[in-house]
């Protein structure tokens, strides 16, 4: 860790800050609980029950039916829960549709890349890849929708994210699978272009991790029942059985067994949203913390957004390059997080130097006000 000599500290008078954020929780997942969450406030009368009894059954069924309405998903698409978080989600997707067309599979950050070499190593169904580096989108006029294509509609690890669903044709043969994890809840997304879409609970809402939630459209359904892929399917991946769709997993009959508490949870958090205004709600909240995070960005000389252009801005997974040493964000990170001011901040493992801040719905814009001037004073008493 960089250390200051005196002078060095004296050369930087910036006195520590007075207000400190009443919640510290920035991390990008798992995410802040939603504002005022207490343990008790979860109903228990399913805990210790079977998720295939009555009441099991209908406490996923809920999960179900109120996140339909709260994202705005047709009625005619399948939203079944899953095992394994986005990443189960996701790969089901991949393991179950692929392989019947061509694919395109788009990578900017670290969890697209993720997809490609799943698509390409252990698929092996030799993709067209269009890659651009952190800060940047591929070229989104150049993809071949006559494929399947795959990408992520949030960078998480960058911050950059697709501006709209306009590049996607209406007429498209391929399918789209979207994971859309730092975006469900935090930005439209499009479902008339989009076939597959996989996000976790433990992002936009703050719900608990573990679970992913995979959302199939009619087309993707008709895939489903038209094509068996060349490769074996472990029994956790299966969503037909003797060429018929397995409906029960999108009526609350998971491949698994749930965290009924986990269940609980995500329909607490279902309330929340529902109760403060519903998905405009939820947007308004993470484009405000975006703006107060974005001004104090602009406001200073040593900062800068990842992504480049404003349009592919996220408005969740803030990242930004601090100037100085490549260690210097880290350290910033581990100061702030003794000072018990921000937890979790520090640039994802793969992406260039930098720190990222959770700007979505469960955050207060107070709070992102409050954080800002530590990390200037971080910064005045690290570097020399």
């Amino acid at each position: 860790m960089m250390t200051t000599s005196p002078a060095v500290a004296a050369a930087h008078p910036l006195p520590r800050p007075a207000v400190r954020p009443a919640n510290p929780c920035f991390s990008s997942g798992p995410c802040a609980k939603r504002p005022g969450w207490r343990p008790d406030a979860l109903s228990t009368e399913a805990l210790g029950r079977s998720h295939r009894s009555s009441l099991g059954k209908a406490r996923l069924q809920e999960a179900i039916e109120r996140t339909r309405a709260l994202l705005g998903v047709p009625a005619d698409y399948r939203i079944g829960i899953v095992p394994a978080s986005d990443t189960g989600a996701f790969e089901m997707a991949m393991w179950s549709l692929l392989g019947a067309r061509p694919v395109t599979a788009l990578a900017w950050e670290s969890f697209g890349e993720g997809w490609v070499t799943d698509v390409e190593k252990q698929l092996k169904l030799g993709p067209t890849v269009l890659r651009a580096p952190y800060g940047d989108l591929p070229d989104l006029g150049t993809v071949d929708f006559d494929h399947d294509v795959v990408f992520t509609w949030n960078g998480t690890t960058s911050g950059v994210r697709v501006p709209h669903g306009d590049w996607i044709p209406d007429d498209r043969r391929g399918l789209t699978l979207c994971d859309a994890t730092s975006a469900a809840f935090a930005q439209p997304l499009p479902f008339a272009k989009l076939d597959v879409v996989t996000f976790s609970w433990q992002k936009v809402l703050g719900g608990e991790a573990a679970h992913g939630v995979l959302i199939l459209s009619p087309r993707a359904v008709e895939r489903l029942l038209s094509y068996r892929p060349p490769w074996p399917l472990p029994k956790i991946f299966r969503l037909t059985k003797n060429g018929q769709l397995i409906e029960g997993i999108f009526a609350g009959e998971t491949i698994n067994t749930p965290s009924m508490l986990c269940v609980e949870d995500w329909l607490d958090a279902l309330a929340w949203a529902e109760s403060i205004g519903g998905l405009p709600a939820l947007h308004a909240r993470a484009d405000a913390n975006f703006a107060a995070l974005q001004r104090w960005i602009d406001s200073v000389p040593w900062a800068a957004n990842l992504a480049k252009d404003p349009a592919t801005r996220s408005n969740t997974s803030v990242c930004f390059t601090v100037d100085g040493p490549p260690e210097l964000p880290k350290t910033i990170a581990r100061l702030l997080e003794a000072e018990g001011v921000a937890f979790d901040i520090a640039g994802y493992r793969d992406a260039p130097p930098s720190l990222r801040v959770w700007c979505g719905a469960t955050v207060e814009t107070a709070d992102i006000e409050a954080l800002t001037p530590w990390l200037e004073w971080a910064r005045a008493h690290l570097v020399s």
